[in-house]
């Protein structure tokens, strides 16, 4: 919060020492970027062959789950009842499948996230040079993203118009 604040301070520091001219000479637009790319038809779609890709693996930790709550649900509805060995056995299952169960899990979520970072910072990329090519087809001086405007007026904003353009420069197939 403290870093958003001395930006905004820096910010209207300039502009006071400028003279704020600049407001009045330019061509402004507003910009939600992360919302323009989440609604993208190529993010929609990379979201749906993420869910398609690693859905065997997900089953599969489902699938431990259930085993190691089918464990636990006997190691306490047999208190007292099980022999030692059958106990110490299921105890070491148990164990054995929380260990599997927590790696399968970190390997999953790390190879989400890389794939995820992956499709994100190439589509941000993309996403950054249609923003350029509106900008200068519609003849905008600058474009702000609405993360750093505290105000602005809704005619002001480009997202949908992003958008647009995006899925025109960039077809899903």
């Amino acid at each position: 919060m403290k870093s958003m604040m001395l930006r905004l301070f820096l910010a209207a520091s300039l502009l006071l020492a400028a003279g704020a001219p600049i407001f009045g000479q330019g061509k402004m637009a507003i910009i939600n970027t992360q919302k323009a790319l989440l609604d993208t038809e190529e993010i929609k779609k990379a979201q749906v062959d993420l869910e398609t890709k690693f859905k065997p693996r997900t089953e599969d930790l489902k699938k431990i789950d259930t085993e190691l709550q089918e464990i636990q649900k006997r190691l306490g509805a047999g208190a007292g009842k099980l022999t030692q060995q059958v106990e110490a056995e299921l105890t070491a299952t148990g164990q054995r499948k929380q260990r599997e169960l927590q790696r399968k899990q970190e390997d999953l979520q790390a190879e989400v996230e890389r794939d995820r970072q992956d499709i994100l910072t190439r589509a941000a990329q993309r996403m950054q040079e249609v923003i350029k090519k509106l900008s200068e087809e519609k003849g905008y001086d600058f474009v702000v993203d609405t993360a750093s405007t505290i105000f602005f007026k809704p005619a002001l904003e480009v997202t949908a118009d992003a958008t647009t353009a995006y899925n025109k420069a960039h077809p899903v197939k």
